[in-house]
């Protein structure tokens, strides 16, 4: 049976593969680092990211979207701990994206990505461990652009399947966007709730909660008073204040800074059962990148 820290960890990322549907398919590059020391430890977290994306138009208002994603993440583990930690080091995520959307004569668009992922430390040869799917369908009404709405908004409405979860069912999504007026705009939703005051149209400050994290597959298993770990995974609920800066309606720069609110570590067994936790102090976490959209 599921464990009360596992229920957390499929939650989470859950909400995290329907988000990245969402920005997979509006975003056509996107380069972006993250940082989180680790509380009372000398321990730390970086992350390098990268996306790419081609939409292909196979009609009007109809495309097929071919992209794929990579992140490096880099573990320095300087504390002492009763394993080894040199194969832990290095984690390595690739995601293939192919994603198709059209839209529909009432205004709705409706989309669909399937996203194979290799999730792993790579020390050796990739087996059937390191290989994970993920996807979803969705459908958004998009009125940020009609200018006919006295205050703008988004809705998307959405079932994702997540193979790292171990559920094996599609699950439910909802993300509510409002423009209430020239200055303000909020977001309701998951990974990501925020509140954006508009300087301008080009510099925009906002006040965010969000979730972070990733999970992957250990090929070197270690041994711990007797039981071995297979997987292991990164839960972070954050908050704190961020920052974007358009160059164009297309290019934007963003940086977000906060404080997590929680922090879920693990290292876990082949059933994602929790094997032993690592340090789960909460600390500072920054994000930055630019990226290019649609």
């Amino acid at each position: 049976m599921q464990n009360q820290p596992a229920k957390y960890i499929v939650i989470v990322f859950f909400i995290m593969t329907f988000q990245s549907t969402f920005a997979q398919l509006t975003d056509l590059a996107r380069l972006e680092y993250s940082y989180i020391p680790k509380g009372n430890s000398e321990d730390s977290f970086n992350r390098f990211r990268g996306l790419v994306n081609y939409p292909i138009e196979t009609k009007e208002n109809c495309y097929l979207v071919i992209g794929g994603e990579y992140s490096r993440i880099a573990l320095n583990i300087e504390d002492n701990y009763p394993f080894n930690t040199s194969n832990l080091r290095r984690l390595h995520i690739m995601d293939l994206n192919v994603g198709y959307t059209f839209k529909l004569k009432s205004g709705w668009r409706l989309g669909a990505k399937i996203s194979p992922r290799i999730a792993s430390t790579l020390t050796h040869k990739l087996s059937s461990n390191d290989l994970f799917l993920n996807g979803g369908i969705y459908a958004i009404n998009d009125r940020t652009k009609d200018e006919s709405k006295n205050k703008p908004y988004r809705l998307i409405l959405g079932l994702t399947y997540n193979s790292t979860t171990g559920i094996p069912l599609p699950l439910p999504f909802i993300s509510y966007y409002r423009r209430v007026n020239e200055q303000w705009s909020f977001n309701l939703g998951v990974p990501k709730t925020n509140v954006k005051y508009f300087f301008s149209e080009h510099s925009i400050l906002q006040t965010f909660v969000g979730i972070d994290g990733y999970f992957a597959n250990i090929q070197d298993t270690i041994t711990i008073e007797g039981k071995e770990v297979d997987n292991i995974s990164l839960s972070v609920i954050l908050a704190g204040l961020g920052y974007e800066y358009c160059f164009t309606d297309h290019l934007i720069w963003y940086a977000y800074s906060g404080y997590t609110l929680s922090m879920n570590n693990r290292l876990r067994d082949k059933n994602r059962d929790e094997v032993y936790k690592l340090d789960n102090k909460n600390t500072f976490y920054l994000r930055t990148g630019i990226k290019f959209k649609i």
